[in-house]
């Protein structure tokens, strides 16, 4: 069967499929489709330039479109990772985005733990110990723990 729509429909067959993809593409979420449908697209290029020779059959091509599927996703996504500058760095790391501010000490630090209030929330601390009201600046983040120094 598919070897009968790929001849019907000669080298278009993979320009029809290849805009099958990149308009599923708008209706899917992901963004993954647009590599595919691109790897498509090539081999459609490929299909109008070699349609006529003989080596040029509908397994090879299928092959071809596998491998390029597959180079081109992780093209892609690495191209993606790249360039996935942000205006918000710190989005879904709140402690990591609270290094470099100050506040007061809400409990004493003993034994190495305390905690500060900083915006409306309380959050555990680290440190040498101190008494209440010190004020504190925090220098680094790990997970929900964060670490103070006395300003």
């Amino acid at each position: 069967m598919l070897a009968k729509i790929i001849a019907e429909l000669g080298p278009w067959s993979w320009w029809v499929v290849g805009l099958v993809l990149l308009a599923a593409e708008m209706i899917v979420p992901g963004f993954f489709l647009v590599w595919i449908g691109l790897a498509a697209l090539i081999v459609g290029a490929l299909s109008l330039l070699f349609w006529d020779s003989a080596f040029w059959v509908w397994e090879l091509q299928a092959i071809f479109f596998a491998m390029l599927a597959v180079a081109t996703t992780f093209a892609g996504r690495r191209l993606m990772l790249r360039n996935a500058a942000t205006d918000e760095p710190f989005l879904n790391q709140r402690g990591a985005s609270l290094v470099g501010r100050t506040a007061t000490l809400h409990e004493p630090i003993r034994e190495g733990r305390g905690r500060i209030r900083l915006d409306d929330t309380l959050w555990q601390v680290m440190g040498p110990d101190l008494p209440v009201g010190t004020q504190v600046k925090v220098v680094a983040s790990n997970g929900r723990d964060l670490r103070v120094e006395p300003v």
